[in-house]
Order: structure tokens, then C-alpha cells, then sequence
């Protein structure tokens, strides 16, 4: 059977024989967007990015949903990725989705007048200390805080991130020298308001603003997502929010089909984007199902005019 959209997911969501609460919420979610693109008319496909049997071709557009082991079978998904963008589309783009993966995107966007934290980033394979980067970003990116965060340039759901205080830096140089041989890093001084007022995050659907949420970090962590114990709800996003979040978008180099803009007040009191998801974000339709249907007609519209 020949699809027209095909959902992409991971090889361990197709078909779960063991199902709590997360695989629950992440299962709803993929069968929210698949009704609401049945629903405008189209033949819809759920595969997971590794199917070595799936025929590619046989799909008019491939769309990432929860491709969540990327970032863990990095070489192996580019890959795939390089390979499938010459079989189907992919929504978002190609060019998108590699300029999103990796977070250096954040000096286009404080190029193009977006507020970011600041930060320092350190390359792969760089053998400068902890101690040393610390001093630089106080130098040169005007660090201010005594605290800081220090995480990959590529990842997701937290892996290797970690809030570390300038006083104990030398505990953790052995660990640093052995990420940054692996891969880049990046340092961000540290948002108190992340952990008192949380994080919001406005989901923005060709161009426009469609819904929120507020998400905070359990008592006593700094994470807010669920993989650490994090909470979210849903957000009426404020009129100051949206217009930061839709600025966002425009300053991206192309408009994206479906765009998740993470947002919290900095230690200035400014909103600042903390991430920019344009991959395989989570949108949270749970807890807004009929923005399934928004980025559904979305699709039709843009794609299958």
C-alpha cells in the first residue's frame, strides 16, 4: 500500500508489550496525529526510522514524531536520514531538521536578534579544562552566575546534563575531558527562574501560535523533563509569549511545518528561548487535542494543496 504521510517513530514504540503512563501518553499522541490526518483525507502509515523492510519510496512524506534514540545511534540515524531524504519527503525538511539537531543553532538565532542564554560552546575534541572554558565564558560570553549548566550540542530528554557550581569545577574535569572527546559540549550560565517559575513551551504551527504548556522541575532538580521527574500542564500562553515565540519562528531559515519554542525569564527578567525544537518534538496534542488537527490541515494544506 503506498502512503501519503507516514509517522515515524522508534523500533521499541511500534508495537510495546509492556505500557505505562509514558508509553501511554507518547501512543496517543501518534494515533492524535494519524486520525487527524485521516480525517483531511490522507493515507497514513505508522513505521518506525529503522524498518529494513519499509520501501521508503512508497511514501508520498515521511513525518518525525518520537524518533527519540537518535541522539544514542547518532552515525547510524544520519545515515538513514541522508539516504531516505532522496526516497520521500520529509516534514520538516532536510535542511531544517540537520540545522535544528545540532544546538550551534542557537548563534543563528542570537544573530537574528533572538534572546538566548548565555553561552559557550566547546568543540569536539578540544582539550581545554573545565576550569579554562569556565573562565572563558565569564571573559567573553559575560557569564555572571557562579553556577552553571553543561550539556551536548546534540541530544535530548537530558542525557548528560548537568548543573555544576563554579567552586567544585575540578571535581568534574575528568568527566568533561571525556565528553567533549566524544562530542561538543556547550556551557549556559545557570536560570534560577527555570527552577521558580518553570518553563514554557508554545507550540507554533506554520508560523502561528496554537497552544502551551507550563512545564517545572520536581523539588530540589533543575530538569524539567518527565525523565526527571518533571511536571507539565496546560499553558494560556500570554500575548508578550507569543509574539517572542513567533519571532522565533520567523528568524529560522526556512518556516517550519510544526515548531515547539521553549521559552523562561532570564536572570535579567527576559524572556530568553532556551530550545528550539523543529525534529521530533513533543507537542503535547493530550493535552490540546484539536491542535492535532490544526497541524493536520497544516499539512494538507501546504503539501497536498
Amino acid at each position: 500500500m503506498d502512503y501519503d504521510v507516514v509517522v515515524l517513530t522508534e523500533r521499541r514504540y511500534v508495537a510495546p508489550t509492556k505500557i505505562g503512563p509514558y508509553i501511554e501518553n507518547l501512543l496517543l499522541e501518534d494515533r492524535l496525529v494519524m486520525e487527524a490526518l485521516e480525517a483531511e483525507g490522507l493515507r497514513v502509515g505508522r513505521r518506525s526510522w529503522d524498518d529494513p523492510h519499509f520501501d521508503w519510496s512508497s511514501t508520498r512524506f515521511a513525518l518525525f514524531r518520537t524518533t527519540w534514540d537518535y541522539f544514542n545511534r547518532f552515525a547510524e540515524f544520519s545515515n538513514w536520514f541522508e539516504r531516505v531524504a532522496h526516497q520521500t519527503g520529509l516534514i520538516n525538511s532536510q535542511a531544517l531538521i540537520r540545522w535544528n539537531m545540532d544546538k550551534h543553532y542557537l548563534v543563528d538565532l542570537a544573530r537574528a536578534g533572538v534572546n538566548i542564554p548565555r553561552t559557550l560552546f566547546v568543540e569536539q575534541g578540544s582539550h581545554c579544562s573545565l576550569q579554562a572554558a569556565f573562565e572563558h565564558a565569564v571573559a567573553q560570553e559575560g557569564f555572571q552566575h557562579e553556577q552553571f549548566v553543561l550539556k551536548p550540542c546534540i541530544s535530548g530528554g537530558g542525557r548528560h546534563t548537568y548543573k555544576m557550581d563554579r567552586a567544585v569545577i575540578t571535581q568534574h574535569e575528568a568527566l568533561f575531558a571525556e565528553l567533549v572527546q566524544g562530542e561538543a559540549m556547550m556551557l549556559q550560565e545557570f536560570q534560577e527562574n527555570i527552577v521558580s517559575q518553570g518553563e514554557y513551551s508554545l507550540m507554533v504551527l506554520d508560523g502561528q501560535y496554537s497552544h502551551a504548556v507550563l512545564k517545572r522541575a520536581k523539588p530540589g532538580d533543575f530538569r524539567v523533563q518527565d525523565d526527571f521527574g518533571g511536571s507539565v500542564q496546560g499553558h494560556g500562553a500570554s500575548v508578550d509569549q507569543i509574539a517572542f515565540a513567533e519571532k522565533v519562528v520567523r528568524c529560522i531559515p526556512e518556516c517550519p511545518l510544526y515548531a515547539r519554542v521553549d521559552i523562561f525569564r532570564d536572570n535579567a527578567g527576559q524572556w530568553a528561548l532556551a530550545e528550539l525544537e523543529i525534529f521530533e518534538p513533543e507537542l503535547w496534542f493530550r493535552l490540546d487535542p484539536g491542535a492535532a488537527g490544526l497541524l493536520a490541515s497544516a499539512i494538507r494544506r501546504r503539501f497536498f494543496p
